[in-house]
């Protein structure tokens, strides 16, 4: 299940691939299943965030306490940085509106639990990462509606409410009910545990493949100036994840982890928010941020890995040469 999980980059990729020359293998994922009006991609994300809950206790949020200056400032980074990137680059490009739309909207979206596995092949500081996707997803209910409103109010009307309820829907009452589950069922949960990272990437793949698949025409339309755009997004929110750590003068872990944090964004959540409050094509950047950042995320992975880390406590004190093998 592990090696599945680690290798979430390659199946995005290939996802993507396929996607783009077979798209009727995906679209059928932007449907609604039969007999109801429940979109699949929205029982998609809620089952990735129900999985989410089952992997938290309430110990995990008493680890918030421990180090709230560390979440703090990653949090703070992910919400300040990444929006203000976003929007930037959606300005400095001529894109149409709706593509600018979805670059913006992906930006003010909360780290997604790739995040997490990347982090831990990085050799970052892993129980950090996990509580910055907590805390940025349980705050991305209420702030990524509102950034998006802030940000994109220039481009086209923005009902923030309306994202809230969506944000309720498929994001807060998930987690809650998983954190409740884990904490009744425990034990009863283990197999469930194990399978719920490779459904997310399954998931999360599938996403990707259908909004591409279905905008296929339009991204090769505006190739020339999307697929940079999109690119520079994501390399300057990993840059300035690590450049963030560096001001506030942390450990050459915590760096890495702001860097992998800020830099990878919960694309299928963006992905349904644009679907269902603007267009399919404002959805696009966000498909397209998946394959970016996984890829920037599993190369950062790869050559951090191999390299010494010499850990310096933030008062000073030197502690343990961590000697990094593969």
């Amino acid at each position: 299940m592990n090696r599945i999980v680690n290798l979430f980059w390659l199946w995005t990729l290939l996802g993507t691939i396929w996607a783009w020359f077979l798209p009727d293998h995906f679209l059928w994922f932007l449907g609604k299943v039969p007999g109801t009006d429940l979109k699949i991609t929205a029982l998609g994300l809620g089952v990735i965030m129900l999985g989410m809950g089952i992997t938290l206790t309430y110990a995990d949020f008493k680890e918030v306490l421990k180090m709230p200056k560390w979440v703090l400032l990653g949090v703070t980074a992910q919400f300040l940085l990444m929006p203000l990137v976003g929007w930037s680059v959606a300005t400095l490009f001529s894109l149409p509106d709706q593509f600018k739309l979805g670059i913006i909207l992906v930006s003010c979206c909360p780290g997604g639990t790739a995040s997490n596995v990347v982090t831990f092949l990085a050799r970052g500081n892993l129980a950090l990462s996990v509580l910055m996707t907590m805390c940025s997803t349980l705050l991305a209910v209420v702030l990524t509606p509102l950034l998006t409103k802030s940000y994109a109010s220039a481009i086209l009307e923005v009902n923030a409410m309306a994202m809230v309820v969506t944000m309720v829907t498929i994001v807060l009452l998930p987690v809650i009910l998983g954190v409740i589950l884990n904490r009744y069922f425990s034990e009863k949960l283990g197999a469930v545990k194990e399978v719920a990272p490779v459904i997310s990437v399954f998931v999360i793949v599938m996403i990707v493949g259908a909004v591409v698949g279905a905008t296929r025409d339009t991204i090769l339309e505006n190739a020339g100036t999307l697929l940079p755009a999109v690119f520079l997004v994501h390399f300057c929110g990993f840059a300035l994840g690590y450049v963030w750590g560096v001001i506030f003068q942390m450990r050459e872990k915590e760096k890495r982890t702001f860097s992998i944090e800020v830099g990878m964004q919960n694309s299928g959540l963006g992905s349904e928010l644009a679907k269902t409050h603007f267009t399919l094509v404002a959805a696009a950047p966000c498909a397209i941020s998946a394959f970016y950042h996984c890829m920037i995320g599993s190369f950062l992975a790869s050559v951090w890995r191999r390299r010494k880390v010499t850990e310096a406590s933030s008062n000073g004190h030197k502690e343990a040469l961590e000697q990094e093998t593969l």
